[in-house]
């Protein structure tokens, strides 16, 4: 019974929390549309970028071992193919080495550098719509309060000396939910860009490190 009624409790905490949310929505008027839109597209990206920036998705342990093996047994064919097989940002970073084995070890390296940077916009794809929410989101906030503001004062104006505290900060209230809104948007993107930003770098860098790593056994 107790179980009964706790699950009971849970449901109805659960509801009234749903209905307090679409509440404040109502009651920060029509800029929350906008805002709440930030919300669910920062939300998508950070999702899709948790996903497709994970390490395992562009390194793969095994793989690289069996390239070091054929390097060290100079199978370069064997390797080449390995590469076009898996394709990732590793392996597409060692196959410049590969294919332009013949050339000296300063010019591979500048090769690989340069595909790292061809790289770098796959790594920071949906970066600028993130950054450009987590800037605009605070900005949304802060004119739906200020219109809200402006409403109060034209309800001010129309009461002709009949206003209370209470309507006062009602008013107050409800003009405010839009700028704690937009920050609520904009702190937590502004955290995942800077982290993405820093995680698309990393990966690229540990790329070249690991292709300049294999370039040495290549050139030895």
């Amino acid at each position: 019974m107790a179980q009964h009624v706790g699950k009971r409790s849970e449901i109805k905490g659960k509801q009234r929390m749903t209905e307090t949310l679409f509440e404040y929505v109502a009651l920060g008027g029509i800029v929350m549309v906008p805002i709440m839109l930030c919300a669910v597209l920062a939300l998508a990206i950070i999702m899709e970028r948790l996903w497709n920036l994970r390490r395992k998705r562009w390194f793969e342990a095994d793989l690289l071992e069996t390239l070091e093996h054929l390097l060290h047994e100079r199978k370069l064919p064997e390797a080449t193919t390995l590469c076009k097989r898996h394709d990732s940002l590793m392996t597409r970073l060692i196959l410049v080495a590969l294919l332009n084995a013949d050339r000296s070890r300063w010019e591979i390296k500048e090769l690989i550098e340069d595909q790292g940077r061809q790289e770098a916009p796959a790594l920071e794809r949906y970066l600028t719509a993130l950054g450009t929410i987590a800037s605009i989101a605070p900005f949304l906030g802060l004119l739906g309060t200020v219109l809200g503001f402006l409403r109060v004062f034209e309800v001010l104006s129309e009461q002709s000396g009949n206003t209370n505290a209470v309507m006062l900060s009602a008013g107050i209230h409800n003009a405010l939910i839009t700028t704690a809104a937009g920050l609520c948007v904009a702190i937590p993107t502004l955290v995942a860009y800077n982290y993405f930003a820093r995680r698309a770098e990393g990966l690229i860098l540990e790329s070249e490190r690991i292709s300049l790593r294999l370039l040495n056994i290549l050139k030895r």
